[in-house]
């Protein structure tokens, strides 16, 4: 019998910054949302709202913010409750992350929260890039790996 699988990946934008909470019991909660562009002409969009908890929320809520690109891998988490106004049964889902990867650098020196480094100009700093002339296609030999 096969087992079950409950894995999401995702790549897009913030559409809003992330939301900080605290649980009864001392949990810390971030919550965000993020617009994911269909591969499609028309330029649509799917939108997630993803739940980051404790170490990996406050990561998403001090180096993310509106705008910025992340990739979010994750599982499907469903929720149900009855709407107190309408009486009616209400449902959503969300992914609630297990890792997040930020996919850009500090914008203008800013990386969301409180911290800060500051972005180097690279119109007045010049950075020496190597480039690398010859490679050859030997082997590598894995006795030579000091790790």
């Amino acid at each position: 019998m096969a087992r079950s699988i409950n894995q999401v990946i995702l790549m897009g934008r913030l559409t809003r910054d992330p939301e900080m909470r605290t649980t009864t019991t001392g949990k810390s909660i971030a919550s965000f949302s993020l617009a994911v562009d269909r591969q499609t002409q028309d330029d649509q969009a799917d939108f997630f709202d993803i739940t980051a908890w404790e170490k990996l929320g406050e990561l998403a809520n001090q180096y993310l913010s509106k705008g910025r690109r992340c990739l979010v891998q994750g599982r499907l988490r469903q929720d149900s409750w009855d709407d107190k106004e309408t009486g009616k049964k209400r449902t959503r889902i969300e992914v609630v992350a297990t890792d997040i990867t930020f996919l850009d650098g500090p914008q203008d020196g800013q990386q969301g929260g409180s911290s800060s480094v500051p972005r180097s100009n690279t119109s007045s700093s010049k950075s020496k890039d190597t480039v690398i002339e010859d490679i050859d296609d030997k082997p590598i030999d894995l006795s030579e790996i000091p790790f």
